[in-house]
């Protein structure tokens, strides 16, 4: 068996070198480049800790169902009944199977589609209706909508203030994520804003007729347990979903011409009608196509992570039990053996054909194996639902000077959100975004 390679020992244990790349995913692209697709490094509390991009070696790790503390310790503030990310295999599986018994229904997402529908009309109608004309905030807006969706869809109801909302999650993830002020005035503001998270949560459950509540409590989860998840859900579904559709449209304004094709594909599938059917999505595969690039690209969660309980053996190197096997999603979607070109953006890579050609494990933005996102075929629903509207609905224009720059907060985002500029689309000039 070979040494696995990777930089030199350290007696931070990483710590600079992960603060100096930009976040845990930035530096994990940097390991890969220079070390290959399995790289050695050193995490903070961690024993050993390995990344792998080959989508070939991840295969053997797709079965373990334990995940490791320290990259998830982040999140376990916002949980009173233990850390959902990194519950023991024993107690995730319930869960998990209650979630996908909500969340993973074509039939349940068919028949919520319309109200779906309705909620992205009303955001494309507040956006024609500003006066001014300025631009818009595409992240922040987009995960105001997804809110709107997933509490919609999953606990039973809207909320009263999902701006709030939004706003709450964003300053509790950083100030947790260690990218504030973790002390004084800062830890304050994120105590009182998880408390006020908290409050919401209480609110929606108290009006009762949830189906993914009742799944839970039928899978005999503890009353806090169920608050804990349906908080994660909130984050995890509002956050990923509008970010993807950021990403995409961001991706489509500097590439008129694969916005041209999709724009005309819905003005062939939809004709004057300002939103898609359920049915429709299954005629839009450019629309699916352009998401799943921008995806690629922009991986919602940059990574995953899990702790090897038996020795394993991927190609040429052992890992031996114990240790936190990373998945570096961003990493393995560009990953040159696989992907031509990876940095381009090229939505014709996801034709039937194309896509037949690859490892399973080439493109694995909702992750993979037995921790592998829940909500993952609804996620997809809405945000080719919600692309479809807003492409039907405006043309989209970058703001100038405007800097996009990728950072890590729970999802991939963008630093300083993307604000775009809007104008009504001509009907009469099919093809034009």
């Amino acid at each position: 068996m070979r040494e696995i390679p990777g930089p030199p020992h350290q007696a931070d244990s990483g710590r600079d070198a992960i603060a100096a790349a930009g976040g845990l995913h930035t530096y994990q692209l940097h390991l890969h480049e220079q070390y290959g697709p399995v790289v050695r490094f050193q995490l903070p509390g961690t024993r050993t800790a390995v990344s792998v991009a080959d989508p070939v070696l991840l295969e053997a790790t797709a079965a373990v169902n334990e995940r490791p503390d320290k990259p998830f310790e982040f999140l376990a503030p916002l949980c009173e009944a233990g850390n959902l990310q990194t519950l023991p295999a024993d107690e995730h599986r319930p869960l998990r199977r209650a979630l996908l018994s909500v969340l993973a229904g074509r039939p349940s997402h068919e028949a919520h589609f319309p109200e779906f529908a309705a909620l992205a009309t009303d955001l494309a109608d507040r956006w024609a209706a500003r006066a001014t004309g300025g631009p818009v905030d595409l992240q922040h807006d987009l995960s105001e909508l997804s809110l709107r969706m997933i509490c919609h869809y999953a606990l039973g109801g809207g909320i009263d203030d999902p701006a709030h909302v939004v706003d709450a999650f964003e300053t509790v993830l950083t100030v947790y994520l260690g990218r504030a002020d973790a002390h004084g005035d800062g830890q304050a503001r994120a105590g009182r804003e998880l408390a006020y998270l908290r409050e919401v949560v209480d609110g929606v459950l108290a009006t009762g007729g949830s189906d993914l509540v009742s799944a839970l409590v039928k899978a005999d989860m503890s009353a806090a347990r169920v608050r804990d998840t349906v908080l994660m859900i909130m984050m995890a579904a509002h956050h990923t979903t509008g970010v993807a559709v950021s990403w995409t449209l961001h991706l489509l304004t500097r590439h008129p011409e694969e916005a041209a094709r999709v724009v005309e594909e819905l003005d062939e599938v939809l004709g004057t009608r300002p939103a898609p059917t359920y049915a429709d999505l299954r005629r839009l595969p450019r629309l699916e196509m352009a998401l799943k690039e921008a995806m690629r690209l922009y991986p919602p969660g940059p990574y995953g992570a899990r702790e090897t309980t038996e020795d394993l053996t991927l190609g040429a190197y052992h890992i031996p039990a114990g240790t936190t096997i990373f998945y570096p999603f961003w990493a393995v979607h560009l990953n040159p053996s696989y992907w031509r070109d990876p940095h381009a953006f090229v939505p014709d890579r996801f034709t039937a054909e194309e896509q037949a050609k690859r490892p399973r494990f080439a493109y694995i933005p909702f992750g993979l194996g037995p921790r592998s996102c829940e909500g993952a075929g609804l996620a997809m629903v809405e945000a080719e639902l919600v692309l479809a509207v807003l492409l039907k609905r405006f043309r989209f224009e970058p703001v100038a000077d405007h800097p996009v720059v990728p950072v890590e907060r729970f999802v991939l985002w963008a630093e300083h959100d993307i604000r775009m500029r809007l104008s009504a689309r001509d009907a009469a000039e099919p093809g034009r975004s």
